[in-house]
């Protein structure tokens, strides 16, 4: 036992086990003996109960039956009543059977029975004497006393039966008392045996596990706290001793993946950096320079090489080399290397994942094909010019990591080690796979700013040819227009002789359509000078009131002859502003001759200008046609038209509010347009007023 309980040695399921072995032991043995009295107890009781008792209770109905019959007697002879004749007859049938019962509980003396059964028939058949007697006669009354002398007899025995059964009920109980007694104390001392076993026990098993297991809790409050150096005693039983070295295993395992964290950290951080130095840049050649340094010097590489896809689909030449000791390799250096096969590149490509040779020397040899390798380099072997060159820089391990955008590789980044004692490790193949990523990214980013920049540059020359082709086809054609326009109005002076009315006619249509020729031309030439940057307003105090009156005039025959109605609303103050007259004439003639155009025999065009918040909202309404919601958007661009002027052949250039825009932005005014289709537009300008004139009010 001391062996089990001592304070080393052992095992906690050992000492344990023998404790609660011990007290249910124990326990087991105080309820044997609990059950044992118990039943010795119940069997006591039961013959009690079920004997003694009964044979008691049918002992007193033998006496209430015989006294029953006694009385009966009595009564015939006083009264010769028959019924009580009869009364006792009943009762003298019944006590063989009472008897009988007493016998069946086995506890009665069978001498005291047979002695009551007697003296208990003699006196019945004496009684039968007695009943044939005259009542009250001399003979009744010497029968009565001597039948009274025999049933003395009997109540004499049945008392005698009385007391034995008394006698061993108390017996009974006596013995029920001694076992409960002994019971008691039996499982008292039962008790007390166990609870000393229990408390031994608990106290040698507590000692044993108590210390080692504060040395374990204080070796995990330490570690908790950030001691790193805290380690637990192995002692004490086996369990307690593995728990200990799991608590140290587990220690070192997490300073092992902190460092591996760690490591991790430094390597994102360095990948950070190295990704927004590359992504700082947009030129590939600087893309390039930055991620062979930045890797090489992040993952401790002693070279680092980047192929991209090049003219020959065969094979993907080095673009970029860089030496822990020689820095960037020059352009002949790098041009010296061999690239890797596109086959190749492109099989791994398609594995997605990073391709690491452990033992590059193993390989070298001519027909040593790669375990895993992509492409030819897992069936030859690596090609004559990549062993070649791998031996001449001492090349002992390398990563190559495949880069690309869709479902085409556009390059490689391999890195290389000379030294065989610097494995790659996990964390710096899951940086390296990163950082490739970023330079494929980073790449690609770089080559379609690039394809961007040269198209933007195509765009730039083109619209450049082409607006130098505009200006000069208008001028060209300015001159031509101005002779025809002279001409027919020496035409129409009849300085050349009097005209018919059909070539008046004419005339008119020639000139009317010279004038379109010259505002288109005067469209091309202004949108000419707005795309050039020449375009500019020359501004002095203008009143917008003159210009709108002027503008409506001018373009109130054309009004008229379209059967249009022209209503204009302006304030009785003069509208001054610091603009260029000419220029807001000609957005007035934009949006006047537009509203007339597009607006229907018996329609309105509506002129308003007023001051607002200081400003003038300057607006053309009419009820024309409108323009399409899902049009409205592409309004004000060059040549724009919209589909239903298309579509009911409404001539016109797509120029005008275009013009009209640059102008009104030129002025630091803005461009609203609202329509809908069938129920006209409004076009409203709003333009600053000079500081002059900002009323406090509007109109």
């Amino acid at each position: 036992m001391s062996g089990i309980l001592g304070r080393g040695g052992g095992t906690v399921g050992r000492r344990l086990g023998f404790a609660f072995g011990l007290l249910i032991f124990l326990i087991a043995l105080c309820g044997a003996g609990a059950l044992i009295g118990a039943e010795r107890l119940d069997n006591e009781y039961d013959e009690i109960i079920d004997h003694v008792d009964p044979a008691g209770d049918d002992g007193l109905l033998l006496r209430s039956t015989a006294v029953g019959a006694q009385r009966a007697v009595r009564g015939y002879l006083i009264t010769g009543d028959p019924r009580e004749l009869a009364a006792f007859r009943q009762a003298r049938d019944r006590v063989p059977s009472i008897i009988d019962d007493l016998r069946g509980y086995g506890v009665a003396d069978e001498g005291l029975l047979t002695a009551q059964q007697r003296e208990l028939t003699a006196y019945f058949r004496f009684v039968e004497r007695q009943t044939r007697a005259v009542p009250r006669s001399e003979r009744a009354a010497v029968l009565t006393r001597e039948a009274t002398r025999r049933f003395r007899a009997f109540e004499r025995t049945n008392d005698q039966l009385g007391v034995q059964l008394a006698a061993a009920e108390e017996r009974m109980q006596d013995h029920a008392d001694t076992v409960i007694r002994y019971g008691v104390g039996g499982l008292g001392a039962l008790l007390v045996v166990g609870l000393a076993a229990a408390v031994f026990t608990s106290v040698r098993t507590t000692r044993a596990l108590k210390r080692p297991l504060r040395n374990v809790e204080a070796t995990l409050d330490r570690l908790a706290a950030g001691d790193r150096t805290a380690r637990a005693t192995p002692e004490g039983p086996a369990e307690i001793k593995a728990v200990a070295i799991s608590v140290n295993a587990l220690a070192d395992e997490r300073d092992r993946l902190r460092a591996i964290e760690e490591e991790r950290a430094r390597l994102s951080g360095i990948a950070r950096n190295t990704g927004i130095r590359i992504r700082e840049n947009l030129d590939v050649d600087q893309v390039l320079d930055h991620a062979v340094v930045g890797i090489g010097a992040g993952l401790d590489a002693d070279y680092v090489f980047i192929t991209l896809a090049g003219e020959d689909r065969s094979v993907f030449p080095v673009a970029r080399a860089w030496g822990a000791k020689e820095g960037l390799l020059s352009a002949a250096e790098q041009q010296s290397l061999p690239g890797a096969p596109a086959e190749m590149v492109r099989d791994h490509y398609r594995r997605g994942t990073t391709w690491e040779i452990a033992d590059l020397p193993r390989y070298l040899s001519e027909t040593t094909p790669v375990p895993g390798g992509p492409g030819t380099w897992g069936e030859t072997g690596i090609p004559a010019e990549n062993r070649v060159a791998a031996s001449a820089l001492g090349l002992v391990s390398a990563l190559i990591a495949p880069m690309g955008v869709g479902e085409e590789p556009i390059g490689t980044v391999c890195l290389a080690r000379t030294s065989a004692d610097r494995p790659w490790r996990p964390v710096e193949i899951e940086t390296a796979e990163s950082m490739t990523s970023g330079v494929g990214r980073a790449l690609h980013s770089a080559r379609l700013f690039k394809q961007e920049t040269d198209l933007v540059d195509k765009l730039r020359a083109l619209d450049k040819a082409k607006s130098d082709f505009l200006s000069t086809v208008s001028h060209e054609l300015r001159t031509p227009l101005t002779s025809i326009v002279g001409y027919i109005e020496l035409l129409k002076d009849e300085d050349t002789g009097s005209l018919t009315p059909p070539q008046v006619h004419m005339l008119d249509i020639v000139d009317r359509n010279a004038n379109r020729l010259r505002a288109l031309i005067e469209d091309l030439l202004t949108l000419s000078r707005i795309e050039s940057g020449a375009f500019t307003s020359r501004k002095a105090p203008v009143d917008l009131r003159q210009l709108v009156s002027s503008a409506t005039d001018a373009i109130r025959p054309a009004a008229k002859a379209a059967s249009v109605s022209l209503v204009t609303e302006c304030p009785d103050r003069p509208l001054i502003m610091e603009a260029d007259g000419e220029q807001l004439d000609r957005v007035l003639m934009n949006l006047l001759s537009n509203a007339v155009k597009f607006t229907p025999e018996g329609g309105k065009v509506s002129v308003r200008a007023h001051r607002h918040d200081g400003e003038v909202l300057l607006s053309v309404s009419d009820t024309g046609i409108g323009i399409p919601a899902k049009e409205q958007e592409k309004l004000f661009t060059r040549f724009f038209r919209a589909s239903n002027a298309t579509d009911a052949a409404i001539p016109g250039t797509g120029l005008g509010l275009t013009i009209v825009r640059t102008i009104v932005a030129n002025h630091g005014g803005e461009t609203q347009v609202h329509s809908e289709e069938g129920r006209g537009t409004t076009i409203t300008a709003r333009l600053p007023l000079a500081d002059a004139d900002r009323p406090a009010g509007d109109d």
